[in-house]
């Protein structure tokens, strides 16, 4: 296991003082660089030989969000490999050592240049090892079903600084794309509690997307589409409940 510790920065928190989901998201990601970096497998070192790794799917579920200048732990490992893919497992901690949140997620090993999954090398799942416990148990290869109208819509064109170090759009740019076509009455009066995503195409620079959000079958619940216009495949889909706040 790798744990990070974080203090709540000013840039990073809402109007709340509260972190915001994709700042969360964000400090999961630098802790699994981080965590890459312990074992020498630095990303911009696999980088250079055209190696990087895709998140597939992943599920983050918040209790709370922490606030300006909390101080946070985050623990994560590997609890399952296959040839090409791994399961990366998460807890956040609250500087009582209280659990927050947890997440996980599935990641391709991936060439860069050849766009197409190859074999995780030995060494790096002898370094990074494995334990299998869960830190949550949904099921993330489970297939969400897309949706190609809904109530709530907005477009996005890709900009150059969406694009991160795999020559596509990272996976945090398709909350925020997604959070922008929710109502501002979920977002004034909820928190993001459970967001569970798949991405199932690349979005490059220069892409016309549109986010669609549609109501779920239970209340303050919402089923997520991000879709190319131009090739009219389907880049994301995810559901999200929201809790309201106390």
């Amino acid at each position: 296991m790798f744990e990070k510790q974080y203090q709540l920065r000013y840039l990073g928190v809402n109007q709340y003082g509260e972190a915001s989901p994709v700042t969360i998201l964000k400090l999961l990601e630098e802790t699994a660089a981080d965590h890459c970096s312990s074992t020498n497998y630095n990303l911009y070192d696999l980088m250079k030989k055209n190696i990087g790794w895709v998140l597939l799917a992943g599920y983050m579920q918040m209790e709370r969000y922490p606030f300006y200048k909390e101080n946070i732990t985050i623990r994560t490992w590997l609890s399952k490999y296959t040839t090409v893919r791994a399961i990366r497992e998460n807890i956040i901690f609250d500087e009582q050592g209280n659990i927050i949140g947890r997440a996980k997620g599935l990641w391709l090993f991936f060439d860069i240049k050849r766009r197409r999954p190859i074999k995780i090398s030995n060494d790096i799942k002898q370094k990074w090892s494995c334990f299998p416990e869960e830190s949550i148990t949904n099921d993330i290869i489970k297939k969400i079903k897309a949706i190609n109208f809904a109530k709530y819509s907005n477009k996005f064109r890709v900009h150059r600084f969406d694009i991160d170090s795999n020559k596509h759009v990272n996976n945090v740019k398709y909350l925020q794309w997604l959070i922008e076509s929710i109502l501002d009455e979920i977002i004034d009066n909820y928190f993001l509690h459970i967001i569970d995503g798949r991405f199932t195409a690349e979005a490059l620079y220069g892409y016309i997307i549109k986010s669609f959000t549609e109501p779920d079958n239970c209340n303050n619940a919402f089923i997520h589409t991000i879709k190319d216009l131009d090739s009219k495949k389907v880049c994301a889909i995810a559901k999200t409940v929201w809790k309201k706040r106390l």
